[in-house]
């Protein structure tokens, strides 16, 4: 499925607080970004307080890496994971296929600076999942 998915670049002026230099560069998670992953992937679920074994945390970047219904993008800022989105495809009641984005975190440290929204953008766009009904 991710064989023609390419990075996209967000432009520095959505970057709030961020510097004229830096960009976020929203991509298909890779082995590369294992280590990063599983820090942000750890923040994230101390964040809703549920507790996931080593073997799950393994289990989940090989899902994430082996398109196994279920994929992630990473924001990378000045080379540095900064942020990560996993989503899957299911059935839905109206529409054959329904795209879920069942986590987004963001490391504490660049909140605010649009990384959020470069991730959520990256996973609209990808054949139009996801509508803007409401403003954000």
């Amino acid at each position: 499925m991710w064989e023609h998915a390419k990075a996209i670049p967000v432009p520095v002026s959505i970057l709030k607080k961020a510097s004229a230099t830096t960009a976020v560069r929203v991509a298909p998670l890779a082995p590369p970004d294992h280590a990063r992953w599983l820090e942000l992937a750890r923040g994230y679920k101390a964040f809703y307080k549920t507790t996931v074994s080593d073997e799950q945390y393994a289990r989940a970047w090989q899902r994430l890496l082996g398109n196994d219904r279920v994929w992630g993008f990473g924001a990378h800022c000045d080379g540095r994971l900064v942020g990560i989105t996993h989503f899957l495809f299911h059935t839905g009641t109206w529409n054959h296929e329904v795209c879920y984005l069942q986590d987004l975190f963001v490391d504490p440290a660049v909140r605010g600076r649009g990384v959020a929204r470069a991730l959520y953008d990256k996973v609209a766009k990808y054949n139009d999942f996801i509508r803007y009904d409401h403003p954000l």
